[in-house]
């Protein structure tokens, strides 16, 4: 052990940092071969506000912690995992789904070194240990632990949810933390285009422990993943029960205006534990586990579509003067594969909409339901109808049904099409694509603005391929999207265009 330096990454005089003695084996050369397997890992480039939690956080998933040293200086740490194999997993894992803490990408790689020899008297390090290890093994740490854990102190976490390919609701989120403790109150809300929450529970080493336990993990395999820190609020104040907010020590508050309200049964249900439900989706959070994350990291999504839920939509408060089935199909077509699209014979504002799956039908939903479309704020629910029937041979029905089971324009036809990361809620930025190489600024400028739309904002991507688009409002880009998305823009190349999380 003494006398190795961690020169293959690069880090000078490894050793004393490690040791707290020279041994003269000082390294100003940077190696660039790899260290071999060791249940040590270095971790590069972090942020320099990153905590020993957030560092631990990052092993966490694939087994115990048994270690740790930071290097503040130098942006730097080292991680003791339990085994070589949790280590080995950990690292594979890590490069192919690149690591975050607090937004900024870290680098992990296998250390010199095959144990740390840190000063065991160091409590600090121990207590943040202990504490993991309590939230990991399910029990509650120790008080003196508690006492190093609520110096955060706020009951409230603020959560992120990244790449959001399954809707995930207030319920799924009351489901996962109330296994660190209850879940008082929970606000959801959408901002910068990514949806959010803040959630309280009744006591802040709750919230703190749920936060060591889950920040950076996937609620479904591979997708949806959770970035959670500590709100600066320590008390939310809920008006509304209904799908958006939730006041678990008041199931007498009202809906609000026109959200669907709480049946009394499902009021009783959730103030009893309903931490089981979880169990029932696949691949779902639980924390975790290795060999999860491993699938996680081969890129297979979990979920397969819940039983008893179809694919098919209900649209109601159309437009309709100027919506279409080939409109219908274009909005809806950005969160799935649209088989089929019928306008209601009788019912011209209202429509049926048969996407692939369930899930697909619960991602256009939870992302379409109240925008506004042609003028009009449109409402989304699930229908009770298993398929959309296409009219009787002979019957012409005034091409109110469309059959687009063949399309060539389905986004999601190839499994792990890059298309599954890029779904956003409707945002008044676009993302172009396939855009020809002879194709102005001023070109897209006009095209967008014919459209009815303002063009707030526009910037090209290097390769000039793609680009980014701002209308002044989403309703807008929502229009903008029907009419140009697949636009032949000449040579038989057709634009393409969805929703962006980015702004310009």
């Amino acid at each position: 052990m003494d006398g190795i330096s961690d020169v293959a990454v690069g880090v000078k005089r490894g050793s004393e940092e490690l040791n707290g003695a020279s041994n003269g084996s000082d390294s100003k050369k940077l190696r660039v071969e790899e260290a071999p397997p060791s249940r040590v890992l270095h971790i590069r480039k972090l942020p320099n506000e990153a905590s020993e939690t957030e560092v631990i956080s990052l092993g966490l998933p694939f087994g115990k912690v048994t270690n740790i040293l930071t290097l503040k200086g130098k942006n730097q740490a080292f991680l003791e995992m339990g085994t070589e194999e949790a280590a080995i997993t950990m690292v594979n894992y890590y490069t192919t789904v690149t690591p975050h803490i607090r937004n900024v990408p870290v680098f992990i790689q296998y250390s010199n070194h095959k144990e740390l020899k840190t000063d065991a008297g160091n409590q600090r390090t121990q207590a943040v240990l202990q504490a993991v290890s309590a939230v990991q093994s399910g029990g509650s740490p120790s008080s003196d632990v508690q006492e190093a854990l609520a110096a955060a102190s706020s009951p409230v976490l603020r959560i992120i949810i990244d790449n959001m390919f399954y809707p995930v609701t207030l319920d799924v989120l009351q489901q996962i933390f109330s296994k660190f403790g209850t879940v008082m109150k929970i606000i959801t809300f959408t901002k910068n285009n990514q949806f959010q929450a803040l959630l309280q529970f009744s006591d802040p080493v709750n919230a703190q422990q749920a936060k060591l336990a889950l920040d950076g993990q996937n609620i479904y395999n591979s997708c949806c993943t959770l970035r959670i820190d500590f709100s600066k609020l320590v008390n939310l104040n809920v008006k509304y029960n209904n799908d958006k907010s939730r006041d678990y020590t008041r199931p007498e508050l009202p809906a609000g205006d026109g959200q669907p309200s709480l049946d009394p049964t499902v009021a009783a249900a959730f103030s009893k534990d309903s931490s089981s439900l979880l169990g029932k989706i696949p691949g779902a959070l639980n924390p975790l586990s290795a060999a999860a994350a491993a699938a996680a990291a081969a890129g297979r999504v979990a979920l397969a579509g819940q039983t008893g839920s179809s694919g098919v939509l209900l649209v109601s408060n159309l437009n309709e003067e100027m919506v279409t089935p080939q409109s219908l199909f274009t909005l809806f077509g950005v969160y799935g594969d649209v088989q089929r699209v019928k306008i209601l014979y009788n019912k011209k504002d209202s429509a049926l909409i048969q996407m692939s799956d369930a899930n697909q039908a619960q991602l256009a939903m939870s992302h379409l339901n109240g925008q506004k479309m042609y003028g009009k704020i449109i409402r989304v629910t699930l229908s009770k109808h298993q398929t959309v029937a296409l009219p009787r041979d002979g019957l012409d029905d005034q091409g109110l049904t469309k059959d687009y089971a063949n399309s060539p324009l389905h986004r999601f036809k190839k499994p792990g099409s890059k298309n599954f990361q890029n779904i956003f809620p409707p945002s008044a930025t676009l993302h172009l694509s396939n855009i020809p190489q002879d194709v102005t600024e001023d070109d897209l400028r006009l095209l967008f603005s014919n459209a009815g739309g303002t063009v707030k904002a526009f910037k090209f991507f290097q390769d000039r391929k793609m680009a980014l688009i701002q209308m002044s409002t989403v309703e807008e880009a929502i229009q903008a999207l029907i009419d140009l998305h697949n636009y032949n823009m000449g040579g038989n190349q057709h634009l393409r265009v969805s929703f962006s999380k980015s702004t310009i």
